[in-house]
């Protein structure tokens, strides 16, 4: 073997390992839905948007929800009979406002119990999907968000109240249709939310959520964290089981020359309960 055939085995080699890498990950996840599966009786589906990076090329792509995700995650719940429950794993920014209800709507028709899972945040959309499903077991720092409409780079509320607050004559024909607009998608949104929280609430609450999540009361990006999600009440606890959060580990982000965080992995206890050794996974 000269050292051209080095340079290239080494070349192949490299070009692999990211695929070799991803492979593996992939069967990890699978075992451990097993055993998530088989623990709690119950279906498991993931909704993970994660940054991501393209083979080979490298260049990152953000995820959300989309139409591929909604025909994905309601094709599982088509393949889970109807007496075996769902638990929905939920790790998303948001997305397109038509497959997130898509999906909410599946989760609220699946005639066993649907419990999702949020480790970490579900934005937006991932928030809709959650108050479709019969409980919400959050991690006491993980957090919800509003789901009112936006339009564009704008928030709809904000529209309609520059229309409201401002003399017509001195608002373009633009913003006077993306007003109309928002006002629109306001209105669909409170009653499609409404929709998914009936039966769940009396029909005053409902129309008390509905107008507090959707109606744009606070900016977009609002942390609901578990506090706030029970003074709200919304149906959450905290028993998140351990299995979740190392599933969640088997997502990791594309990783960077630098990392941002870095720590032992290993349990810290304290004099009482001895020094921890072993890995958590």
């Amino acid at each position: 073997m000269n050292v051209f055939d080095i340079f290239w085995l080494f070349f192949m080699i490299t070009a692999l390992q990211p695929i070799l890498r991803q492979r593996f990950l992939e069967a990890a996840r699978q075992r451990m839905i097993a055993k998530i599966e088989k623990s709690r009786g119950s279906r498991v589906i993931l909704l993970v948007h994660r940054q991501e990076t393209m083979s080979l090329l490298g260049f990152p792509i953000v995820r959300y929800i989309d139409v591929n995700d909604s025909e994905q995650v309601i094709r599982a719940i088509h393949l889970t009979d109807k007496d075996v429950p769902i638990d929905l794993i939920l790790h998303t920014p948001g997305g397109l406002v038509l497959a997130a209800l898509q999906i909410a709507r599946a989760v609220k028709r699946h005639p066993a119990k649907v419990t999702a899972f949020i480790p970490h945040y579900a934005m937006s959309g991932g928030t809709l999907i959650a108050l479709a499903a019969d409980e919400i077991v959050m991690d006491e720092h993980a957090v919800l968000g509003p789901v009112d409409p936006q339009l564009g780079q704008f928030p709809a509320a904000s529209l309609v109240r520059v229309v409201r607050e401002k003399p017509l004559d001195k608002v373009d024909d633009q913003t006077l249709i993306m007003a109309d607009m928002a006002e629109k998608a306001l209105r669909q949104m409170k009653a499609n939310l409404s929709e998914l929280l009936a039966g769940k609430y009396e029909p005053q609450r409902v129309e008390e959520l509905a107008e507090t999540l959707s109606q744009g009361r606070w900016t977009h990006d609002y942390p609901i964290t578990f506090d706030e999600a029970q003074r709200l009440g919304l149906p959450v606890s905290k028993d998140m089981p351990t299995e979740i959060y190392q599933l969640m580990s088997l997502f990791p982000q594309p990783v960077r020359q630098q990392p941002s965080v870095e720590f032992l992995p290993t349990p810290r206890k304290g004099h009482e309960g001895g020094q921890g050794t072993g890995l958590f996974f």
